[in-house]
């Protein structure tokens, strides 16, 4: 019989979690940026691997604060360890142990994990072995270690290979053609929430959200209304930029990722309304999807 389970991508803020998940389906359904804590909710993408199914779930990076849309966030990441059948930590090759450990305490006795060494192509070989050495003393906490590079596409097989030897016999959870249970609404937000996080730089990306009004479909065309909430009035100008410059950027990069995964052209109207205080209002957190 088959084999399929869920399988939790965790680690610290930018250790490459949805890139990775983007690369293991070979599609972008997921927000990926190079600023820290873009992700904010868990998505999941559908992979097969020698006719087993592998659930893949993203999760927000691993850290502290206090703000209820971080803690969120965290949540996010826990409970994501809490239901799967297996772990991936990512620790990026460059990164002490200090990460792996908090994660280990965090995760005492809950669930088996691999230990995933990522941007091995950022070091030497040598400096490769040397991590590898400082990891094997936790080899008692961890079933593998598998080092991987997205930009090489190095041990995607072996990654793939040793997740299903630790999921259960199983029919498929899902239809085998699906890329992913996420609604599509919520995947063209996170590609609008990129495009904001990839052209407006400072504090003004994490003090943003998206609204998808309205997605009507017509014959290879889709029509998208969307809003972009921001907290300050001072911010409007700068999301829509001198002469609308900013926007269009934003609307740009979106809409070209919109047209990549659903091979329609696409008209996207974008919109910026002010809701203060709107990353601390619980009652607006929950109408956005992050239930607290």
């Amino acid at each position: 019989m088959s084999k399929a389970g869920f399988v939790a991508i965790v680690g610290r803020p930018n250790a490459g979690k949805s890139t990775l998940m983007n690369h293991l389906l070979g599609e972008k359904i997921a927000l990926v940026s190079q600023k820290a804590n873009a992700t904010r909710r868990r998505s999941q993408a559908i992979v097969m691997h020698n006719d087993n199914q592998i659930i893949f779930i993203d999760t927000p990076g691993l850290h502290q604060k206090e703000k209820l849309l971080n803690q969120f966030m965290l949540e996010e990441a826990l409970k994501a360890i809490g239901d799967c059948d297996i772990v991936l930590f990512l620790a990026p090759a460059t990164d002490k142990l200090e990460d792996y450990e908090k994660f280990l305490q965090l995760n005492k006795g809950l669930r088996k994990h691999i230990l995933v060494l990522t941007k091995i192509d950022h070091i030497s070989q040598d400096e490769l072995l040397k991590k590898i050495m400082q990891y094997n003393k936790y080899s008692d906490q961890f079933e593998a270690l598998i080092p991987f590079s997205v930009n090489k596409n190095v041990g995607t097989k072996d990654l793939l290979d040793i997740i299903v030897k630790y999921l259960d016999e199983s029919p498929y959870l899902y239809n085998p053609e699906d890329l992913t249970t996420e609604m599509v609404r919520d995947i063209y937000k996170e590609f609008i929430r990129e495009g904001i996080f990839e052209n407006i730089s400072d504090e003004i990306p994490y003090e943003s959200d998206v609204i998808i009004d309205k997605i009507e479909e017509e014959k290879n065309l889709q029509r998208i209304r969307a809003t972009i909430i921001i907290e300050k009035e001072s911010q409007k100008g700068i999301i829509i930029g001198k002469n609308g410059v900013a926007i269009k950027r934003i609307g740009k990069y979106a809409r070209e990722k919109i047209e990549n995964l659903s091979g329609t052209k696409v008209y996207l109207q974008l919109f910026v309304s002010v809701k203060k205080g709107w990353s601390t209002d619980k009652e607006f957190l929950n109408e956005l999807g992050y239930q607290l």
